[in-house]
């Protein structure tokens, strides 16, 4: 059972690292669309999908993933 709360712990600490991430990354001027984000304007449609952004996040979550979990 300590397994299972240990995971539990560090699943609660990476959504608050990710939940203060998006809330002030608008903040920082280079991170609001990165190059290789897909942004399609129409007159009356906005589509915008953060592929780069999604990649670099991922990156660095499994990069925090890693050292939290490697023995």
């Amino acid at each position: 059972m300590s397994a299972m709360g240990r995971l539990l712990i560090l699943s609660g600490v990476v959504l608050i690292i990710c939940g203060a991430l998006f809330l002030f990354i608008g903040r920082f001027p280079g991170m609001r669309r990165l190059p290789g984000d897909i942004l399609i304007q129409r007159d009356q449609f906005t589509f915008y999908f953060p592929i780069t952004t999604s990649i670099l996040i991922s990156v660095v979550l499994s990069f925090i993933m890693w050292l939290f979990l490697k023995r």
